[in-house]
């Protein structure tokens, strides 16, 4: 391409630094916001005052900040789940099936002891097997798309979306319409964890925000200083050449995908255990389900990085929270926090191309 005697073109990168993806990220983002602000101007609003909303309720609201960091901490666990079969080049698209059994598994826990009629559980025994039940749980479904894979080579995209699905109807049958798990009152919803089973907040938040920050560093370290990490890593970048190396692709599909299914049962307890105001399975658990996908932008968008995940995360929770606040008080139409969401991860994705490719601009000779 030729502008004003200059030929424009793409190069291929070698490689970029931190504070270069840093930048590319934070233009990406300058540039959806400019987007989004058009669906405002549609609706009759400022786009500033619109932002300034949105922003206020969920990072400075002493309302809007719990939800947004409650939701931050459900994306780092999705994300993660995403991150570790990514690492190998497997797609785990699974997290909300795996969310679900996780979820079930740690109430299960919870109803065996008795918890529907029995409010005075010790919760030192029974907490720290809800969340070995969650961790179990969510693990036993990434077995099954793990096995599937190392051991016949099936398609994990497909095994993991159709196990979602099954995981799905199996949580409305025990939630709902008589199921063991469904709520006294018949409102179509899980029991409520008694108030012993109902994990006490630190500075305001629940305890499983340092099950995320912990994460991030141990999976930073996995994969940048340890020999399993450099296998996962390998076999992402070249699964023939990782097996004439001496990885087995077997082990390393079962161990990515039991890993995130661990974590992503575990983002299932977070949402549902110890969030105040739930501490149930609730009617709309599959928004829940639908919110995991989002993991998997915030893992594309981080490149595989567990640390770069975290302000993407609180970005992510931050926009769902305050884009629901803004809908209701300045009445735009519904879906306006979805809207906004997915121009933000369509430029973000697109984005990408930036961190492969750079513009050279050369002053053409004139003949």
């Amino acid at each position: 391409m030729n502008i004003a005697g200059y030929k424009i073109k793409f190069e291929k990168k070698a490689g970029f630094s931190g504070l270069e993806a840093a930048v590319i990220s934070i233009i990406a983002v300058l540039a959806a916001l400019f987007l989004v602000g058009f669906i405002f101007l549609q609706a009759g609003v400022d786009p500033a005052k619109g932002y300034a909303e949105i922003f206020s309720y969920a990072f400075l609201n002493s309302f809007g900040v719990p939800l947004t960091l409650n939701r931050a901490i459900f994306l780092l666990l999705c994300t993660y789940a995403f991150i570790l079969p990514m690492r190998a080049g497997l797609w785990n698209v699974g997290m909300a099936g795996q969310l679900y059994v996780g979820a079930m598994a740690a109430f299960g826990v919870a109803y065996a002891f008795g918890a529907r009629t029995n409010p005075d559980l010790p919760a030192g025994i029974v907490l720290p097997l809800m969340i070995l039940a969650a961790i179990a749980g969510g693990g036993l479904m990434g077995f099954i798309p793990g096995l599937l894979k190392g051991k016949f080579n099936t398609n994990e995209i497909v095994v993991t979306m159709m196990l979602n699905f099954i995981a799905f109807w199996v949580t409305a049958h025990m939630i709902k319409d008589g199921g063991p798990f469904m709520g006294s009152g018949g409102e179509g919803e899980g029991f409520k964890l008694p108030e012993s089973l109902q994990p006490g907040l630190f500075l305001g938040m629940p305890f499983t925000i340092w099950f995320a920050i912990g994460l991030a560093a141990l999976l930073q370290f996995l994969f940048t200083k340890t020999r399993i990490g450099y296998e996962i890593r390998s076999f992402g970048a070249s699964p023939a050449a990782a097996r004439y190396a001496g990885v087995d692709p077997f082990r390393i599909s079962v161990l990515v995908f039991v890993a995130g299914g661990m974590i992503a049962g575990l983002a299932g307890y977070h949402y549902f255990g110890t969030v105040p105001g739930l501490f149930k399975i609730p009617k709309n658990y599959g928004d829940f389900g639908d919110l995991a996908f989002y993991g998997m932008i915030c893992g594309l968008i981080a490149r595989g990085n567990p640390l770069a995940s975290i302000p993407l995360a609180i970005l992510f929770g931050g926009l769902t929270s305050g884009g629901r606040f803004v809908q209701g008080k300045l009445q735009l139409g519904f879906g306006i926090d979805y809207a906004m969401l997915g121009v933000l991860m369509i430029i973000l994705v697109a984005f990408q191309f930036f961190f492969r490719y750079k513009i050279v601009f050369k002053k053409e000779k004139e003949a």
